[in-house]
């Protein structure tokens, strides 16, 4: 795998440069370069080039000239420095510029090639911790999001693809459903994920304070402004900013938001001067924005600016497939809060679930889950643990389903009986009192 890398060998003097490349072709891949400027070129063109040997002393372009090139064009390169004896202050210099190693002329092979031995080894592990952490970084990005639903995945391919750009997303979708995992999960697959994720809550801020936040305000703007704060756009700079509940934000403040969307621009309170920040916006709603417009509490031209990837997450009640999964991570999660070793979950207590409507959402499906979890004197969740209402809403739709039978039932004996109310009764083995008090709870109109 090692002599796969590619080595640059740099060296004025001909008779030297062709003795390295035929001292190490036989473990490397080597490319030669008679002056600094040949060799940036070569490294420009060739970003397959995993170690640069070079000369200090060359005409043009020299070593330590070469190494600060290429190391803005590759931070992680592995550089070697050749110098003779009376220009070792100079190698010092190289090393603290990023330079791997330094080797003084006259050169012994041998010892080269422990050098370049060692860089290899250094070359590989950084590329092996490089791709770990983007690994980590990408599961990082969606650990939280628990699925097996076919919606939501089509979603994470939808979050995979806009992450790496910087149009505006607008999410949609019930209270509880995930919208902030979704923006986080956008921001930390891209290439802004070093930098700030900044939650908005535009209806937790009052619209009096919701301008100097965002936009942030000078000393003396207004009472109380005894010294400069930066807005949370500001603090986002680089990064991401995430609107939640968009539709709250109020319709001055839009014209703000609809500005700095369009030039990037900011005004703090008390400045005339406006600053310009790089960040991203992601917002999220619950609300039907499209119907804000139609009554004027929300800018049209906003929305679309908003709106130019729009993304809408199903509540659980439309993807019950993720119950199961999701159960499962919040047994785990709250065993290890609570310091109980629960096991899991009884089948009638799953069966309550899936016939539970989830008006809350994952948000409340993880509120009882922890509730369960708190209650349980077992090492297994059992219909016991479950919340009253949650058990008096199954019990109300297994009434409601059974009360749907029986009224199909009745409607069909008497249809066969032609509507013969005492011969249906017969058949029902009722009284034909109760028959006719069950048509009449029913709304089933049939005569003697």
């Amino acid at each position: 795998m090692y002599d796969m890398i590619k080595v640059l060998i740099v060296e004025d003097e001909k008779n030297q440069r062709e003795l390295l490349a035929s001292s190490l072709k036989d473990d490397y891949e080597t490319v030669t370069a008679a002056s600094g400027k040949e060799a940036f070129e070569t490294f420009s063109s060739d970003r397959s080039i995993g170690i640069v040997i070079s000369d200090f002393k060359m005409e043009g372009m020299d070593g330590i000239e070469l190494l600060k090139k290429v190391k803005k064009l590759d931070p992680n390169i592995i550089f070697i420095l050749i110098t003779a004896y009376a220009s070792v202050s100079s190698a010092v210099t190289a090393l603290k510029l990023g330079a791997y190693d330094y080797i003084t002329k006259p050169i012994v092979i041998e010892k080269l090639k422990v050098i370049l031995k060692r860089a290899v080894e250094s070359r590989f592990l950084l590329i092996e911790n490089l791709e770990l952490k983007e690994k980590l970084k990408l599961h990082y990005s969606f650990e939280r999001i628990i699925t097996k639903s076919p919606k939501m995945k089509e979603i994470l391919s939808i979050v995979s693809r806009v992450s790496q750009s910087k149009t505006s997303v607008l999410i949609t979708g019930e209270s509880g459903t995930g919208k902030e995992l979704i923006a986080r999960a956008i921001h930390n697959a891209s290439d802004r994920k070093d930098k700030s994720f900044v939650p908005i809550n535009c209806s937790a801020i009052p619209e009096n304070l919701l301008e100097s936040e965002l936009f942030g305000y000078e000393r003396g703007a207004f009472t109380g402004a005894v010294k400069a704060k930066k807005g949370k756009l500001t603090v986002a700079d680089g990064g991401t900013a995430f609107f939640d509940e968009i539709g709250d934000i109020p319709f001055n403040i839009q014209v703000k938001l609809l500005r700095f969307l369009q030039f990037g621009e900011i005004v703090p309170l008390g400045m005339e001067k406006s600053t310009n920040v790089d960040v991203r916006i992601i917002s999220a709603t619950n609300q039907d924005l499209e119907k804000k417009i139609e009554d004027g509490s929300f800018r049209e031209d906003l929305f679309y600016r908003l709106n130019v990837v729009g993304i809408h997450i199903p509540p659980l009640r439309e993807r019950k497939e993720d119950i199961d999964p999701l159960v499962n991570h919040f047994i785990e999660k709250y065993s290890k809060v609570s310091g109980k070793n629960i096991e899991g979950i009884s089948n009638e207590a799953m069966r309550y679930l899936f016939s539970y409507n989830w008006s809350g959402n994952v948000r409340e499906l993880e509120s009882i889950i922890e509730r369960a979890i708190v209650m349980s004197r077992d090492n297994i969740i059992d219909v016991d643990d479950l919340p009253i209402a949650l058990k008096m809403e199954d019990e109300k739709e297994g009434d409601l389903a059974l009360k749907t039978m029986e009224k199909k039932h009745i409607e069909s004996v008497l249809n066969l009986q032609g509507g013969n109310i005492t011969k249906a009764a017969e058949i029902l083995g009722i009284h034909r009192n109760t028959l006719m008090s069950k048509m009449k709870e029913y709304n089933i109109n049939k005569n003697d």
